[in-house]
């Protein structure tokens, strides 16, 4: 895939839905933040030829037990800021509507429950569920925000994106390739917060890498419903 000088996105899942970061596929050029409700609003710019590619901070492609491959080697890679990759949920916790149904579907299939945090996004996981095709993720992709920030800034960020220190430091390597990453972190679209933005920028700057071929894979096995279960960064 090469970029054709339309547009890809970066997404990361935000109080209002989805906050959607759009730049250029290749050069430089004024980017664009919006919200949208449901990540089939995004699928459909991809299908109408609007978006070359998208990465998005979300699992894509779910185990029927254990860890994925790909989140074990992004935790790898991440050390001292491991802990950002949330481990995917074995697909039988999809449709759990209660915190205690979901960690005994869990531990059932993989001996482990889920944590708070993770249950709080199923709903976004099982619509990125719906979504995504084994077709659509030839350019709908999943990103780590932390890992895509790693290799950009060359090692992984010394503080937690929560402090102000930590905001700086990812501004400060968002800013080398997007001009007014700054800007749009500063003025957030409604219903999204300033780190969304800062994340979804990183996925912008992933969905670039991808379509040049310079992206870096992480896993690969495939899902019982033919999704790669992969992070690109």
């Amino acid at each position: 895939m090469s970029p054709t000088g339309g547009l890809v996105a970066g997404v990361d899942g935000c109080r209002a839905g989805w906050v959607v970061v759009e730049v250029p596929a290749a050069g430089r050029g004024p980017s664009a933040a919006l919200v949208v409700p449901h990540l089939g609003d995004v699928a459909a710019d991809i299908v109408a030829g609007r978006l070359e590619a998208v990465a998005v901070d979300i699992p894509i492609g779910l185990p029927t037990s254990g860890p994925r491959p790909a989140d074990v080697l992004a935790r790898a890679r991440l050390g001292p800021r491991r802990s950002s990759v949330f481990p995917a949920p074995v697909r039988a916790v999809l449709g759990a509507d209660e915190y205690d149904g979901a960690c005994t579907r869990s531990r059932a299939m993989c001996g482990k429950a889920i944590s708070r945090q993770l249950f709080n996004i199923l709903p976004k996981i099982a619509q990125a569920d719906e979504v995504v095709t084994p077709a659509l993720q030839e350019r709908m992709v999943e990103m780590c925000p932390e890992l895509s920030l790693a290799i950009l800034a060359g090692a992984p960020m010394t503080h937690a994106k929560s402090t102000a220190a930590g905001r700086r430091e990812r501004q400060d390597a968002l800013t080398r390739v997007f001009a007014d990453a700054l800007w749009h972190a500063e003025h957030p679209p409604r219903g999204a917060r300033a780190d969304d933005v800062l994340d979804a920028f990183a996925g912008a700057w992933t969905a670039r890498r991808f379509v040049t071929g310079a992206h870096v894979r992480l896993g690969g096995d495939v899902d019982e419903s033919g999704l790669r279960m992969e992070v690109i960064a």
